[in-house]
This record gives C-alpha cells, sequence and structure tokens, in this order.
C-alpha cells in the first residue's frame, strides 16, 4: 500500500503557517483513503449513532470542514 496523491489543497494552499501539520487526505494505492487528522475517539465514541460502531484498531478523527470542502473536486465518483 502506498500513497497515490493527495484529495484536496494542500496544507499550506489552506493557509498552514507552516504547511506542515495540518489535516490532510491521501488517495491509496489499493483505491481506499488515508486521513491526518485531530485523534477524538474518547471525546466521541459514545456518541455514535446505534447503527455505527468501530473496532478496537479504529479511531476517530477530526477534519476541518474546509479540508473535506476542498477535497470534494478530487473525491473520484467511484
Amino acid at each position: 500500500m502506498k500513497i497515490v496523491r493527495r484529495i484536496g489543497a494542500s496544507p499550506r494552499e489552506r493557509g498552514s503557517l507552516s504547511g506542515e501539520t495540518c489535516p490532510d487526505i491521501f488517495e491509496l494505492s489499493d483505491g481506499n483513503f488515508a486521513v491526518i487528522g485531530t485523534e477524538a475517539t474518547a471525546a466521541l465514541d459514545d456518541q455514535l449513532p446505534h447503527d455505527a460502531a468501530r473496532a478496537d484498531y479504529e479511531r476517530i478523527v477530526i477534519i476541518s470542514r474546509e479540508t473535506l470542502l476542498r477535497a470534494k473536486k478530487d473525491i473520484p465518483e467511484q
């Protein structure tokens, strides 16, 4: 598995002063996506809807609204 490309604008394009430590979304060679975000499992786990669950190895992460909206145009339809 390898990172193929960034989805959306880079942190620098979104206004990060350092351009290095911000939420990010990447498409992987297997077709999945990887997300860099703020870990929020403890804060949000008990708020998941009744039809949602996560495995012990999964984490809930937060990315900014701007990160996702600016990635929208790069997300493939299929």
